[in-house]
């Protein structure tokens, strides 16, 4: 069976395809809220689903990153307008220190195409 990478560097691919189904790596993005930025990820999900034949709607599992669980709400409001009704996949959350103080959220998410 073929993998296929997209945005592959020395250190990692932003997206994974082994048979029909397609990984991605854990996403984030500037911004001044949790709010901008897990909107700003979830639309870098959305590109490299497409890349990968894929969308939202075929999401299998999701976790996302926070690093204070008090953003919970804000985030969340985000999602419930992003996800596809009927479609939610498996889904974990939880609080940790991410790569720089600067991001607040990341998310990793498996879909399949």
């Amino acid at each position: 069976m073929s993998i296929k990478r997209f945005d592959g560097g020395p250190r990692m691919s932003q997206a994974v395809v082994h048979g029909s189904v397609v990984y991605l790596a854990g996403q984030v993005a500037l911004g001044s809220s949790v709010t901008e930025q897990t909107g700003a990820v979830l639309a870098q999900i959305d590109h490299f689903l497409a890349a990968a034949g894929s969308d939202k709607s075929k999401l299998l599992s999701a976790t996302i990153y926070l690093t204070d669980m008090a953003t919970f709400g804000e985030m969340n409001a985000v999602w419930e307008s992003w996800v596809s009704p009927g479609n939610t996949p498996a889904r974990a959350t939880v609080e940790a220190a991410l790569a720089t103080p600067d991001y607040k959220v990341e998310i990793v998410v498996v879909a399949a195409i």
